[in-house]
């Protein structure tokens, strides 16, 4: 029997896709998206925390790839660099606005797919996935790092990165009978994070492949060319994978 590849387990029928946490990852992530796009396959739902759930809740609302593409590959520092005392360096409101003017969906129940975004309640220190209600203060808290930004206040609620606790993302993609989901991990370069830890291992469930993509250029607020070269990385890795054999639930190729 023929070991299907990427390509062809996708075409195979709906799937979803889950996008992980990773500190200025939503280079390396739209690397990815663009690929799938050009291929036309596009998931029925999708899930994210921070970096993760930028993207796929940008895509989820109308932004195609090649215009988030656009959108990072023009981002400067100053775009949302507004630093201002608090618990985190900057504000968010640059951030915020940015998300408000880029996103055509303002709401979850606007977006072309079910969207499910993961944040972080600092008071009860749980993750709370987040379906509903208004999706740029959502994606914002998801991205809220903490002591870079502010928390985010939603009603009665403070948050902050959903990565915290979810760095995978895949909170929102409860397993289902039947239903496939492609994940997109970025690997953990955190010196605080246990390289053997729940955080930075991969997850693996039935019906769900795993895509790692080494050696992804590290950005920053003060590194973006180097995210722009993440991009790039990732696209071709990305175009490289859908060719490669799907063994088991993890599929590792370099960029």
């Amino acid at each position: 029997m023929v070991t299907p590849t990427l390509r062809d387990w996708l075409k195979e029928g709906p799937f979803g896709l889950a996008m992980s946490s990773g500190f200025f990852a939503f280079f390396a992530h739209t690397g990815v998206l663009s690929v799938l796009e050009d291929e036309g396959l596009l998931p029925s739902r999708v899930s994210g925390s921070s970096a993760g759930a930028l993207v796929t809740a940008s895509w989820a609302a109308g932004v195609a790839a090649t215009t988030l593409e656009q959108t990072l590959m023009a981002l400067h520092r100053e775009d949302f660099w507004d630093p201002r005392p608090g618990l985190g360096l900057l504000r968010g409101a640059l951030f915020r606005a940015r998300l408000e003017a880029l996103l055509p969906a303002q709401r979850f129940e606007e977006c072309r797919v079910p969207v499910a975004i993961s944040v972080f309640d600092a008071l009860s220190r749980r993750t709370r996935v987040m379906t509903a209600g208004n999706l740029p203060a959502a994606v914002h808290a998801s991205c809220a790092v903490p002591l870079l930004f502010h928390p985010v206040r939603i009603g009665a609620r403070v948050y902050v990165d959903g990565g915290v606790a979810d760095r995978p993302g895949i909170l929102g993609m409860p397993e289902r009978e039947g239903e496939r989901v492609l994940f997109h991990h970025i690997a953990s370069r955190s010196p605080w994070r246990r390289r053997d830890g729940d955080a930075t291992r991969v997850p693996s469930r039935d019906d769900m492949v795993s895509l790692v993509i080494e050696d992804l250029p590290r950005s920053g607020p003060f590194a973006l060319g180097e995210g722009r070269k993440a991009f790039a990385v990732a696209r071709r890795a990305a175009r490289r994978a859908l060719d490669e054999p799907v063994h088991g639930s993890l599929l590792r190729v370099f960029g």
